[in-house]
């Protein structure tokens, strides 16, 4: 949807009364691409700089643990994943290596994933 849509949509929903005023002078600011003074800033770091080696629940890296300490997936469950990618041509040893080269080893308590954004 081009910048033009986008600002005819919300000027729709003002004319029918689903957006109000403040409603529509934000979502107008965000499609423009400036964020209005009120509005809160954006996380600094997105989930691939959180994203840490376990050093708790490890196996050989603590990339399944890291990796389950910051997504929904429990720890074994990623280790099933990574073995069963294995047999596709060595795929998951792999990315097995790669993450534990360049996923930084974290703390021993990792921070617990950041609840989702409501509204």
């Amino acid at each position: 949807m081009t910048i033009s849509e986008e600002l005819e949509r919300l000027q729709n929903l003002r004319e029918r009364g689903a957006l109000s005023e403040a409603e529509y002078a934000q979502a107008k600011a965000r499609v423009l691409g400036g964020a209005p003074p009120d509005a809160p800033a954006a996380p600094h770091h997105g989930f691939l700089h959180r994203l840490s080696r376990s050093t708790t629940d490890r196996v050989i890296g603590g990339v399944c643990g890291g990796l389950g300490a910051h997504t929904g997936l429990p720890s074994w469950a990623w280790r099933v994943i990574f073995c069963v990618s294995l047999f596709y041509f060595g795929v998951g040893l792999l990315f097995y290596v790669l993450l534990w080269i360049f996923i930084p080893e974290g703390s021993a308590s990792p921070a617990p994933p950041a609840p989702p954004p409501t509204g």
